[in-house]
């Protein structure tokens, strides 16, 4: 999730990765084919697509702040050559420059700017390179940080039980 690039680069490949844009923290939507530890694999064919879309989700919640929740999504591209890391923050009032933080097991990752918001929330994400996913897969604990405003960042709790053997059966 380091540098800026990669996020603007993710706004041109989110219309190549398909839908699952869909998966809304109100919903998860799609068929749950498989769970790995604290993940879920699920399955749709988009409108209009040829093939079925597959994605780990997670869905949590603050614990201090129940109405503030994240949808993870990881999913590959229509081509299959990348993988997106694509994270729904609902409810809508994020403070949007400040972008999405990570942490993973207590070292910072960075940050990802948000690319668009819709009714069900507003998307950051990002091209995962191997350090990132590298990082996912041997880290026990990821953290999102969500601004609400400039000084106060709201830590997430994302588990990564399951999480590599999760992506490694991604189609």
């Amino acid at each position: 999730m380091k540098p800026l690039i990669r996020t603007l680069a993710c706004a041109a490949l989110a219309f190549a990765a398909g839908s699952l844009v869909g998966f809304g923290p109100a919903s998860a939507q799609g068929v749950v084919r498989a769970a790995y530890g604290d993940w879920q694999m699920r399955c749709e064919t988009p409108p209009g697509a040829q093939a079925e879309q597959c994605a780990l989700v997670q869905n949590v919640a603050a614990e201090d702040r129940p109405n503030l929740s994240l949808l993870v999504i990881v999913l590959k591209t229509a081509d299959k050559r990348s993988r997106i890391l694509r994270v729904v923050v609902s409810p809508l009032g994020v403070l949007l420059p400040a972008g999405l933080g990570l942490r993973i097991d207590d070292k910072d990752q960075g940050r990802a700017g948000f690319v668009r918001c819709l009714n069900t929330g507003c998307i950051a994400e990002v091209v995962m390179d191997d350090n990132l996913i590298n990082a996912l897969k041997a880290g026990q604990n990821a953290t999102f940080i969500v601004f609400q405003t400039p000084e106060e960042g709201i830590g997430i709790p994302v588990s990564l039980a399951g999480f590599g053997e999760g992506l490694d059966k991604l189609p």
